[in-house]
Parts: C-alpha cells; sequence; structure tokens
C-alpha cells in the first residue's frame, strides 16, 4: 500500500499534548462531540484561512478521558500553503486552541515518515493511588484512587507473565477485521515518592482496551482478589473474561511515541501495515 505524499503537497509533523478530560478521544465523531482530531483541524483551517480541512494522521488513537503528553500526528498540506504559514503557525495555534490541547513543534516531516505505521512503540503510563485517604485534589484528573492496599511486587510478578508476543484478544475490545496480535515490551509497577503507583506499558501498537483492562487485571492481583498466575491465565485462554475490569480512562496518558532512523521509516510504515500471525497459527497475511 503506497503512502506516498500527493505532488504540490508537504507532510508535516505535529507534536502535541492534551488533557482528555473534556474530549470524546482523539477522532472525530459523527455525532459532532468535541474531540481532539476536531479541534486541531478547525484551528488549522481558521489560523491558515482554508476553505477545506486537512485531516490529520495520529500515532495512537486516544479513547474518552485519556491523556496525551507526547502525541504524535501528521497532515498533508498544499506546499504553498506551508511556505506561507510554517514561521508563524506554531504561535497562530496556541492562540487559537483551547488551554487543555498544545501543538509543541510542527516541522517537515521526513521521506516514508507515517505518524501511524511508521511508529515501532508507544509508551502509555497508569497513575493509581492506593492511600487510605483518596487522591491528592490536585492530581484528581491523573490518577484512579483503588481503595485497597496493593502489593506491588505482586503485581509485577503477575505483569511478567505478559511480557512478549501474545494474541491479547483476552485483553481487547474484538473490532472486526483487526488483528489482536501485539508485542508487548515491557509492563511494570513503581511506586513514587508521593505514593502514588505508575505501570508504564509499553508495546509495539495497541488494541482498543488493551492497556485500562491489563492495568485492571493487576490491580485486582495487587488487591488479593486473585492470584499472581491469573492474569496470564486469562491471557492463555484467549477470550475476554467478564472479570477482568476496564479501569477508568482519567489515569492513563500516553507519554511517548517512538520511531526507528530517517532511512529506515518507509520500510516500517509498510511492515506495520501487514495482518500479523502467530507462529504456528492459521492464515497467511
Amino acid at each position: 500500500m503506497s503512502d506516498d505524499v500527493q505532488d504540490g503537497f508537504v507532510r508535516v509533523r505535529l507534536d502535541l499534548s492534551y488533557d482528555g478530560k473534556d474530549f470524546s478521544g482523539w477522532a472525530k465523531q459523527s455525532q459532532g462531540q468535541r474531540t481532539v482530531q476536531g479541534d486541531i483541524e478547525a484551528a488549522l483551517r481558521t489560523v491558515t484561512r482554508s476553505t477545506e480541512t486537512y485531516e490529520l494522521t495520529v500515532a495512537g488513537r486516544t479513547d474518552s478521558g485519556v491523556h496525551a503528553r507526547g502525541q504524535v500526528a501528521h497532515v498533508d498540506l498544499p506546499v504553498e500553503l506551508w511556505a506561507e504559514h510554517r514561521d508563524k503557525l506554531l504561535r497562530r495555534l496556541a492562540g487559537r486552541l483551547s488551554h487543555d490541547v498544545r501543538v509543541w513543534s510542527l516541522t517537515e516531516a521526513p521521506s516514508g515518515f507515517n505518524a501511524r505505521f511508521s511508529a515501532i512503540w508507544r509508551r502509555y503510563a497508569y497513575r493509581v493511588t492506593d492511600n487510605p485517604g483518596g487522591v491528592d485534589p490536585l492530581q484528581r484528573g491523573h490518577v484512579l484512587w483503588h481503595d485497597w492496599a496493593l502489593d506491588m511486587d505482586a503485581m509485577n510478578q503477575a505483569a511478567a507473565a505478559l511480557v512478549g508476543e501474545h494474541d491479547f484478544a483476552a485483553y481487547c475490545k474484538r473490532r472486526e477485521g483487526a488483528t489482536t496480535i501485539r508485542t508487548l515490551q515491557e509492563l511494570r509497577w513503581e511506586r513514587r515518592p508521593d505514593g502514588v503507583m505508575e505501570a508504564t506499558v509499553k508495546a509495539d501498537a495497541f488494541c482498543h482496551n488493551m492497556v485500562r483492562s491489563l492495568v485492571g487485571a493487576l490491580l485486582f492481583v495487587g488487591d488479593g482478589h486473585r492470584p499472581v498466575d491469573w492474569p496470564g491465565k486469562v491471557l492463555a485462554a484467549g477470550v475476554r473474561d467478564s472479570a477482568v475490569h476496564v479501569v477508568r480512562p482519567h489515569g492513563l496518558t500516553l507519554e511517548e511515541v517512538g520511531y526507528p532512523a530517517d532511512k529506515l521509516l518507509a520500510a516500517r510504515n509498510r511492515e506495520a501495515r501487514n495482518k500479523r500471525s502467530l507462529p504456528g497459527s492459521a492464515g497467511c497475511c
């Protein structure tokens, strides 16, 4: 599948962040709900005085209420429009966008770059506190309160069994025609000095609800409701388990997206479009 930029256009990379509280996720919605994509596309149209909307492609489509610190997107703009506005575009967007979404840089993307398909990993953080007094009011929009004491060592032991390439069907909301095979590169918990527990979750890609489902399963281990081997058994079963709780979105933040060296972008772009299967599984492409 070709991803060549059309003649007369230039591909621009956007690095951005947002507080997801008042957004209905990243992607534009048919009912007109407020979304990050919708806000940025509208702002671009306004500040460049364009009659058409130039559509953004994003590295990770976050759900309603999920935050992002290191989100990446791209947009293809007419060469003349980019040349006219590039020097002032960042400041003009800052003046037009609401304060809960910021674009930090706009750069001409290297050949072969695709914000979604060229990415080799995405790193999320989920933050939770088991403080019996609740969440610090200044962090309430970004930290989940879990009303049970959590055993971090047990959670990390359970997490270790989930790392690697697996079919994460048991932890994903299935979408028609989409694979649930992913390579989970890192899943670990640390307790910060302020007592907040932070899960680092890094993978080549994620399927719908995967991070929040994994966190939900590990919290059940941490509070003693399930044994350490339970999340691994759920994974091996390969079917959605009603006992796996999808935790609330406000504790989740997309922290960073990784890309290969410029000369490898196009190859990664092509590779990521192939539907994966596990060794020995049925199917070809």
